[in-house]
């Protein structure tokens, strides 16, 4: 009997496995987005986009939203509610002002006249932040899910794993902005 509980313990949810895969790939795509980059802007014209000022900000509350889930699944653990639902309502709202100040910073390069047309680099970078922008609304519906659970209902189930996936995949999606951050300022 011992043996198992011992051999439950050990296993790992199935949702975070699919997890796990679903980053592999996402991180073998980023990858392929940012070495296309790369062998691109070796051809001859090739004009670098500026990054958005707004972008250093987006990046400083990105950053911070992954400290602020990493507490609110802590309190979720420790059944602290009132406090879970204050980090679980303040990651979703830094999750939402990233957005809106990543689509801000794109329009301001649209204005710049970095468009799909204008600008081969501008285009690359429209598609791999666009897609990082896809995948981080993601992980905001789920904080918003995470959030109207939080508010809605009295929890009389106390699994962590729900709060854990989204935190996972939110490290996932922040530490893969800083990156791609770094590398549009490496490479401009």
């Amino acid at each position: 009997m011992q043996q198992v509980m011992s051999e439950r313990n050990t296993k790992m949810h199935p949702h975070k496995f699919l997890l796990w895969v679903a980053i592999g790939s996402m991180t073998m795509m980023f990858a392929g987005f940012t070495s296309a980059y790369i062998v691109k802007s070796n051809q001859a014209g090739w004009q670098p986009v500026p990054m958005p000022k707004i972008f250093y900000g987006s990046t400083l509350l990105i950053v911070i939203s992954s400290l602020t889930i990493f507490i609110a699944e802590q309190q979720f653990k420790k059944r602290e509610m009132a406090r879970y639902k204050l980090w679980i309502t303040t990651t979703a709202l830094l999750g939402i002002a990233f957005l809106i100040m990543q689509v801000t910073g794109f329009l301001q390069l649209w204005e710049q006249q970095y468009t799909f047309q204008d600008s081969v680099a501008g285009s690359f970078f429209y598609i791999i932040a666009g897609m990082h922008g896809l995948h981080l609304a993601g992980g905001v519906i789920a904080l918003l899910l995470l959030f109207f659970r939080a508010f809605g209902t009295k929890t009389r189930y106390y699994s962590a794993v729900p709060i854990e996936i989204a935190g996972i995949y939110w490290h996932f999606v922040d530490l893969l902005w800083v990156y791609l951050f770094v590398f549009f300022m490496m490479v401009s």
